[in-house]
């Protein structure tokens, strides 16, 4: 069996604005993205440390270290899934998130599972 076959993680995300928390007249547009991280391989494994790259649509970038999710670390058995949600302030109504968790496997291997480009977006703003 590939290490590809053993070690996989795929992630998917949900966002939604948060008008309450925004303020548009001061360049603020806060988002909630709940994430989905779902174990398809074989071997279980421990979410250790994130990284995000965010980016408004003027081109500015923050970029986020840190360790675990909301504070939890969670290990995720294969088949198994770890939901959680957050949140990200931008300058644009507009934007994207994407990233890598680090992660570690029962067996000891370190992999990266890869979070796929996900935009951010004031309803109605985009066709």
């Amino acid at each position: 069996m590939s290490a590809a076959e053993r070690y996989r993680i795929e992630v998917s995300a949900e966002v939604a604005f948060l008008s309450e928390q925004s303020d548009p007249a001061a360049g603020r547009y806060v988002f909630a993205y709940t994430m989905t991280i779902r174990n398809t391989g074989t071997v279980a494994a421990q979410l250790v440390s994130r990284h995000w790259i965010i980016t408004d649509a003027e081109g500015r970038v923050q970029e986020v270290r840190g360790l675990g999710v909301v504070g939890e670390q969670p290990v995720i058995a294969p088949g198994e899934a770890h939901r959680y949600t957050s949140g990200t302030a931008i300058a644009t109504p507009v934007g994207t998130m994407r990233g890598a968790y680090q992660m570690i496997a029962a067996d000891g291997t370190r992999f990266e599972a890869p979070i796929p480009e996900f935009t951010l977006a004031v309803p109605r703003v985009l066709h």
